[in-house]
């Protein structure tokens, strides 16, 4: 009997904590996405109305899939500060020191604050990865028509890559508005051997892997022969189309986790150099999901002590922390931009760091 009333004590206080940490959190998360919909807002309203934005567009096109990306962007940091408000609290009215002295470890009292982890991970990493990329296009686009046209992608020039085995393309210059290519050549190798090379004027994209090349000069080689070959117009196709080599620089923030795979894995076998953004963000998706039981446990271990500081002095450092976990993700993120870190390195950094500070905090934790 007294067993399960024991059993029924922990159930109660575990449902209390997770409801408490939720709870929070939520409340967290909804007043700070408010107050940023109002500064945007504010911000942006001349934009609106100078480029007569529909008001339907603005809110469901736009500010329908900006809270939730804003919110998934910065729930690991609201989770963190969610935890160190209530806990704070907890502490300060003594409800720590109660559930300590009734013989409930540290390491079970964490128990409720993995489960609330775990759940807001879990939906992390589903929005994150699967629901917020399909909204972000609908966003972006709104935001290139109706706020900054020049995010629009233009073009690109020399670009080289290679479309198969021994074949490189090269374009001196590309327009996305009309789909041209300029000065545009495909190199054919065997082995070490260049057997083949087209140079054109121009080219331009059509549909599906279907390109027209214009004003072209083709040279097959054979040893120390050579044969030419020129035209006016040709039909040819090739496996890229131009989202493959123009890139924009939110691109990454429109693919889903499978797409963003998918992707790096083609750029890869093509020789693209221009992945470094996609990997990152494939990276950080995961590592951000994952931060939640880091600085849950940083939290809650901050926290759990009552100080003579008080709840003040925890959310003055929780704030601290936050700033140096955002200052290590942009550092990290600029080396792997760069490609002096590795993306999923760079992805990782913040959360290594901070694993070093949560097991030092753990340990020094009241039990």
């Amino acid at each position: 009997m007294k067993i399960e009333k024991n059993l029924w004590s922990l159930q109660r206080l575990d449902r209390y904590i997770i409801k408490k940490f939720l709870g929070t959190y939520i409340f967290m998360i909804s007043l700070i996405i408010s107050i940023a919909v109002v500064f945007d807002i504010n911000e942006k309203i001349d934009k609106f109305m100078s480029n007569s934005a529909p008001l339907k567009e603005i809110i469901f096109n736009y500010y329908f899939n900006f809270i939730p990306y804003y919110a998934n962007l910065f729930s690991p940091l609201f989770i963190f500060l969610a935890v160190i408000f209530f806990t704070s609290k907890m502490a300060n009215n003594s409800e720590i020191i109660a559930i300590l002295s009734n013989g409930i470890g540290f390491k079970r009292l964490m128990k409720p604050y993995m489960i609330s982890a775990l759940i807001l991970a879990v939906i992390a990493f589903l929005l994150g990865g699967y629901v917020i990329p399909p909204a972000n296009k609908t966003r972006i686009e709104f935001e290139n028509k109706y706020i900054d046209p020049r995010q629009r992608k233009v073009g690109d020039s020399d670009i080289q890559f290679m479309i198969a085995p021994g074949t490189i393309a090269y374009f001196g210059s590309f327009d996305i508005a009309s789909n041209t290519g300029y000065n545009f050549s495909i190199d054919k190798f065997d082995s070490l051997q260049l057997v083949s090379r087209l140079t054109a004027q121009s080219i331009r994209y059509d549909s599906v892997y279907h390109w027209t090349i214009q004003n072209y000069q083709i040279r097959d080689f054979d040893g120390l022969r050579e044969t030419t070959k020129t035209g006016s117009t040709i039909d040819t196709t090739m496996q890229i189309v131009p989202n493959d080599f123009i890139i924009a620089a939110t691109d990454q923030q429109m693919m889903t986790s499978p797409q963003l795979r998918r992707h790096i894995k083609s750029q890869k076998e093509r020789g693209m150099g221009n992945i470094q953004p996609f990997q990152i963000e494939y990276h950080t998706r995961i590592a951000s999901a994952l931060s939640a039981f880091i600085l849950t446990l940083i939290g809650a271990a901050l926290s759990a002590r009552k100080v003579k500081g008080g709840m003040g002095l925890n959310i003055g450092i929780g704030l601290a922390l936050s700033m140096a976990y955002i200052l290590f993700m942009t550092i990290s993120s600029s080396f792997a931009v760069s490609g002096v870190m590795s993306p999923m390195i760079a992805a990782w950094v913040p959360n290594l760091i901070f694993i070093g500070i949560a097991v030092y905090l753990y340990r020094r934790a009241p039990d």
